[in-house]
């Protein structure tokens, strides 16, 4: 085995905690030819060390320290900007010092310790600051600003040789036997990519769930997976229009759809009425905006909660505590309800009620029952078509 002596010279070289401060003034270029030559004796040194000795670990421990050092000195933290625009990104510089981050450029670990690095605000894109020069992808956000509408074919794959055997974003060669580098297919976009390029991170791929209700995550590039992210809660799916049948084979769909139908009927009363106003119960919605400007348009986060079955209990607990306000807390809302002119019996109606049924022409509410059973017009229709009748002047 390695002699002390031998040991001791190589600890000399570099691995004595006293190595480890930093000098004054700036680096020569011995100072990282030194630093080299310790990490190659550590090497050596751990290869002829007892294997699981405590030396060896000592020495496993001093090589990282060295590793780190000379990344230091390779790239010296000075007086960055702490905000950076490049390609739309708008990169905010960092204060954490966590080691957990990687790099979406050179996908090597970011060492908060030792190394600045920036996050893009709008998308995420985390970086090295050396690295921030050889960005080429623009801020995915720009994208989801100026085209807000998903890939709704599944996996449109186009082949690796239309590619001309390159990757789709960064254009190195790429190819399926993995020589010179390995091609990494995107579910999403159906395009080959570098591994650098595609981390075989997996998301949700919307042209999945819409076209066979599937919500199985699959791999997708890292462009892909921030655009998807941003666009997760943007209502920008109508389902009547790309995939109507699917409310045919999904009952979850059909009952949020009325509900949502309920809620839109709900709020000409609060818009109208004081103490909601002052409750705020629309705010209730705020996370889903949508839900309250119409009910055709749905988020990719809809469609996944949907599915989950969480959106069904939060939605029928806000439309119970609407109907709640309407019918019983409030009497204002209360002395905007119905009364069936058809048959004039039973309670004040509501057009939101299960068993009312309303006239698309002038919104009057009815018993489902008469409204249906019934053959003439709607008699509030007919009074206001007589009016107008009677209001014209005659012809002479």
């Amino acid at each position: 085995f390695f002699s002390d002596e031998t040991f001791n010279r190589t600890m000399d070289l570099g691995l004595a905690e006293d190595h480890f401060s930093r000098p004054v003034g700036s680096f020569v270029a011995s100072d990282i030819e030194q630093l080299k030559q310790a990490i190659g004796e550590c090497k050596k040194l751990i290869l002829e060390l007892p294997e699981h000795s405590e030396r060896q670990k000592d020495t496993v421990v001093k090589l990282i320290h060295l590793r780190l050092k000379l990344q230091e000195l390779k790239d010296p933290e000075e007086d960055e900007p702490n905000l950076r625009v490049i390609l739309e990104h708008r990169f905010s510089k960092e204060k954490s010092k966590s080691v957990k981050q990687t790099c979406d450029k050179c996908s090597a670990i970011i060492w908060g310790l030792i190394q600045t690095w920036y996050t893009c605000t709008g998308c995420y894109y985390r970086c090295h600051s050396k690295c921030m020069n050889l960005i080429t992808k623009p801020c995915v956000r720009s994208k989801v600003s100026h085209q807000s509408e998903y890939e709704l074919s599944i996996c449109p794959e186009i082949g690796l040789d239309r590619q001309d055997y390159r990757c789709a974003e960064c254009r190195t060669p790429i190819s399926l036997r993995g020589v010179p580098t390995e091609a990494r297919q995107c579910d999403y976009t159906g395009q080959y990519y570098c591994s650098t390029c595609h981390w075989n991170d997996t998301a949700i791929v919307p042209a999945r769930v819409i076209h066979n209700w599937e919500f199985e995550p699959r791999k997708v590039c890292r462009s892909s997976l921030r655009y998807l992210a941003l666009m997760m809660s943007r209502p920008v799916l109508k389902l009547k229009e790309i995939n109507p049948l699917l409310f045919n084979f999904v009952e979850e769909l059909v009952e949020i759809k009325k509900l949502r139908q309920d809620i839109l009927l709900m709020k000409p009363y609060f818009l109208t009425c004081k103490e909601a106003m002052e409750a705020r119960l629309l705010l209730q919605l705020q996370d889903r905006q949508h839900f309250v400007e119409n009910d055709d348009m749905y988020s990719l986060q809809d469609l996944i909660d949907i599915s989950s079955g969480r959106l069904s209990c939060s939605l029928t607990e806000i439309h119970t505590i609407f109907a709640k306000h309407i019918k019983l807390d409030c009497e204002r809302c209360q002395a905007k309800g119905f009364v069936c002119e058809l048959c004039k019996e039973g309670d004040i109606l509501f057009p939101f009620d299960s068993h009312t049924s309303v006239c698309q022409d002038c919104s009057a509410v009815f018993h489902r029952d008469c409204y249906y059973d019934n053959s003439t017009t709607c008699p509030r229709c007919a009074r206001m078509t007589e009016r107008k009748q009677d209001d014209e002047p005659p012809d002479f």
